[in-house]
């Protein structure tokens, strides 16, 4: 399917630690593969004991002086890191395709670009992390919002550049440091976010960058110098994560998978709706956590919806990443092509219609044909679990009593969205709905301004906006007396 790589994607080292890049051959071997090709691009290795502890280190002796200046100051480094990211967004975007497998039709205007905005959104809000002052009568207090400490982030693997931004800005916007393990089926493009955020002038040891499987991940969750731990991940990670993670009862933010629903009513712009649809299913390869795979469609437009649908799939450029004009790419992995493909046939087995789709794509890479399902319904495995392919399921449904109650039986809860012309129903629905991150006639849009997150077994805490200063500080309240103590004896 692709053309082979030409882009040198070996980084400098394995792990960024301390203002700069560091190399320990003593760890496992990780071999980065192209998912286009199946070529081997990069070879890292995971964190020692050793590494870890340089990282855990510098960042605590950094982490206090950083805290000492003033919110300016931070915010200052925070801005000119993202001017920098989106000065050299082509070359961010080219890693994170080699990285990722997403097209570059994607990443030159999503990956980087987002993570710019993260910098920038909370380097501007960094001077205005001020406390209040409370007038008690005579008396008065006040607080002040301080940093936690080190923060741990530990990534996923389909927003790799994104995700190492939308943790560490707010982290390093309230003065804390932030020890990050990106996902080691992608761990190139975190380096490049620790490597531009020192040139534009944050000091060593506050963002270091550590690769590494599950291991590496548990000894920074279980180390007593970390105080939050934010992971992007699923939800049986998240579980083991939170549990040790509460035995030394940090902070934490928990951003996990889901089963969305996308609810569609016969009023819909048709256009729109599919191409909701669309967004919700099949961008990135469909690996996306809030993606609606559960579409419900009322029986007066489903098969005006299922036809147009197929039509524009067909249209889908399916091919090498780096051609700008493809807009669909492969899995990320051979494994997780495996596990989309077991998906699909269970789907079969257990009775969906299958529109389209639903084949590998022969040749190199891991790719997999958009697919459709009809005719789903409630209790079937593809209506129930996270595949993180691009697999729509399609379920019918006549009333909105009826798809809410629908929609709303799932252990998850992390987006839902509606498409309708009624907005006073539209607004009703998503009231009624489940979940953190909902959309009215749209679907999947993620502005840095928004908080973004999940509800029941999808998440805990906040990403992103204003909210996310609460998951990264801490506030201290001082009461003031201002005469004399009065003491029962």
């Amino acid at each position: 399917m692709s053309t082979s790589k030409s882009y040198d994607t070996q980084p400098t080292a394995s792990h960024f630690v301390n203002g700069a890049y560091l190399e320990d051959t003593a760890g496992e071997l990780i071999e980065v593969v192209y998912p286009a090709t199946g070529e081997v691009i990069a070879r890292v290795h995971a964190a020692t004991p050793a590494v870890l502890e340089a990282a855990l280190t510098s960042a605590r002796a950094a982490q206090k002086e950083w805290e000492a200046k003033s919110g300016t100051e931070r915010g200052r480094v925070l801005r000119r890191a993202a001017d920098i990211m989106r000065e050299r967004n082509r070359e961010l975007s080219e890693l994170e395709t080699y990285d990722t497998g997403k097209p570059m039709s994607e990443t030159l205007y999503v990956d980087a670009t987002s993570g710019a905005d993260a910098l920038e959104y909370f380097g501007g809000l960094a001077g205005s992390l001020t406390g209040e002052h409370v007038n008690l009568g005579g008396d008065w207090g006040y607080t002040v919002r301080e940093a936690l400490g080190v923060c741990v982030g530990i990534g996923a693997w389909n927003y790799p550049t994104q995700i190492a931004c939308w943790k560490g800005a707010p982290a390093l916007a309230c003065g804390n440091a932030m020890i990050f393990k990106p996902s080691e089926n992608t761990p190139l493009c975190a380096l490049k976010v620790a490597e531009i955020l020192v040139e534009a002038g944050l000091p060593a040891g506050l963002y270091n960058v550590v690769q590494g499987m599950g291991a590496v991940g548990a000894s920074l969750v279980t180390d007593p110098r970390v105080d939050k731990v934010s992971l992007t991940g699923s939800v049986p990670t998240g579980r083991k994560v939170y549990a040790a993670a509460a035995e030394g009862m940090k902070h934490v933010t928990m951003e996990l998978g889901g089963k969305s629903p996308l609810i569609i009513f016969d009023d819909a712009d048709l256009e729109n709706a599919v191409g909701g649809a669309i967004l919700g299913n099949f961008y990135s390869s469909g690996q996306v956590c809030s993606n609606g795979t559960r579409v419900f469609v009322q029986k007066g437009i489903k098969d005006a919806f299922l036809k147009r649908l197929s039509e524009r799939l067909a249209t889908a450029k399916i091919g090498d990443p780096m051609d700008e004009s493809v807009n669909f790419g492969p899995m990320v992995s051979k494994a997780q092509r495996e596990i989309v493909m077991s998906y699909i046939a269970k789907g079969k087995e257990e009775g969906a219609r299958l529109v389209c789709g639903g084949n590998e794509i022969a040749g190199d890479g891991f790719y997999i044909e958009p697919t459709v399902f009809a005719d789903v319904s409630d209790e079937m495995t593809i209506a129930q679990e996270e595949i993180f392919g691009p697999v729509m399921a399609v379920l019918d449904f006549d009333s909105e009593e009826e798809v809410i109650a629908r929609a709303n039986d799932t252990q998850f809860g992390l987006s839902a969205g509606v498409f309708t012309n009624d907005l006073t129903r539209g607004h009703r629905v998503i009231g009624a709905m489940e979940a953190g991150s909902c959309f009215i006639n749209s679907y999947n849009d993620a502005p840095v301004e928004l908080p973004f997150g999940g509800s029941k077994m999808s998440g805990v805490g906040r990403e992103n906006a204003k909210g996310a200063i609460e998951h990264y500080s801490q506030v201290k309240s001082v009461y003031v007396r201002m005469g004399d103590v009065e003491s029962p004896f």
